[in-house]
């Protein structure tokens, strides 16, 4: 039989330790099964599969150092990656390589890996090849979630831009994670269409203005008015502590209690600020920086936080204190890292004579204005 004869085939050349001998037959061999491999009935194809990975795992003994043997082996990943028939354990092989040239096409192409080839292969290899099974055209949320679990950004990305790549819940939170640092990141996962509606307010919640204005200039049509309602319900502060309608009398009256007794200190307003006690925390950072509450209200409601960092940098605040006030904003939780460390950055060149200067020209703006009890 001609599959009997290629296995011998193989056999000698194996025998012969010939590294040229060995790329040779490889070569052969592979020509031959590509030439009526869709005709090839399944215990044909299991032989062909037997006699290349035997003549394969000869080959990549010496990989390691020959260029040739490398490059040969490269050539059959690719020449078997588009291959519906191609050998599974051939396959599976080829793609556990861990040179990348040799793995990659396998890994990006192959239909003969399955969910759970793929899963072992995301749990045991390096980025370079969760890159390349990243970048398939079709990927269950099995291997998705094996994926991020190792936690490679450029793996996020690269599935987060992959269309055919269906994600899972817990598999985006593992993304939003990132994305509170990677801008780019937060964009490209935020057009998501598969991306769950709270994920997505999520996202948006930390998101800083220039990424939401992004999202939005990239969301597809279908999607525009969904994100940019979840953008105006973020930007509106509908989940901000600071949102509510509340009267400060109380506030004031307390804050300046303590300040005519000398108990108003900058570690009341660290405890007002970490107890999310918003209004008090207004108010005491209002008196501590010689302003008002009509200054202070707007600039604690405002989306951006620059504005807050004036009236702290005024009243001499450490950043501790500085942080829990820029988060008082909140109902609940934090700041991303991200935007802490931008605000951390812009707090340290903030010279007390510019936030003077600034805070100064607020008060008598708001002087001018019409007095709000919110």
């Amino acid at each position: 039989m001609l599959e009997r004869s290629i296995a011998d085939e193989v056999e000698a050349a194996i025998k012969a330790g010939s590294t040229t001998k060995h790329l040779d037959t490889l070569k052969q061999v592979t020509d031959l099964f590509l030439l009526a491999a869709e005709s090839y009935s399944g215990e044909q194809i299991e032989l062909f599969g037997d006699v290349l990975e035997r003549l394969i795992k000869t080959i990549e003994l010496r990989a390691l150092a020959d260029v040739a043997a490398r490059i040969a082996l490269a050539e059959t990943s690719t020449q078997l990656a588009s291959v519906k028939q191609a050998p599974p354990s051939v396959v599976k092989r080829l793609a556990g390589n861990d040179e990348i040239t040799i793995a990659r096409p396998v890994l990006t192409e192959s239909a003969r890996l399955s969910p759970e080839d793929l899963v072992e292969l995301a749990e045991t290899k390096g980025e370079q090849h969760l890159l390349a099974i990243s970048g398939r055209w079709w990927l269950t949320e099995i291997v998705t979630d094996a994926l991020l679990k190792r936690h490679y950004p450029s793996v996020s990305l690269r599935l987060v831009t992959n269309p055919g790549a269906r994600m899972s819940a817990s598999g985006y939170a593992i993304v939003l994670k990132q994305a509170e640092t990677d801008p780019h990141l937060a964009v490209e996962t935020g057009v998501r269409v598969d991306l769950p509606a709270d994920q997505r307010q999520q996202l948006l919640k930390t998101a800083t203005e220039a990424v939401r204005q992004r999202l939005l200039s990239r969301a597809p049509p279908h999607m525009f008015e969904e994100i940019r309602t979840a953008i105006a319900t973020a930007a509106s502060g509908a989940d901000r502590e600071m949102s509510r309608t509340r009267d400060f009398t109380a506030a004031r009256r307390f804050v300046a209690s303590l300040a005519k007794h000398g108990k108003l200190t900058e570690m009341a307003l660290l405890a007002f600020a970490k107890e999310r006690k918003y209004a008090e925390t207004v108010a005491a950072l209002a008196e501590l920086s010689g302003s008002s509450v009509e200054v202070i209200r707007p600039v604690m409601q405002s989306l951006r936080d620059d504005g807050v960092l004036i009236p702290c940098r005024v009243a001499g605040l450490g950043w501790e204190t500085v942080t829990a006030v820029l988060e008082a904003r909140f109902a609940s939780g934090s700041m991303g890292r991200h935007e802490l460390a931008k605000a951390k950055e812009q707090y340290a060149k903030l010279t007390l004579e510019n936030a003077r200067r600034l805070l100064k020209f607020w008060q008598v703006r708001a002087a001018d204005a019409k007095p709000q009890t919110h």
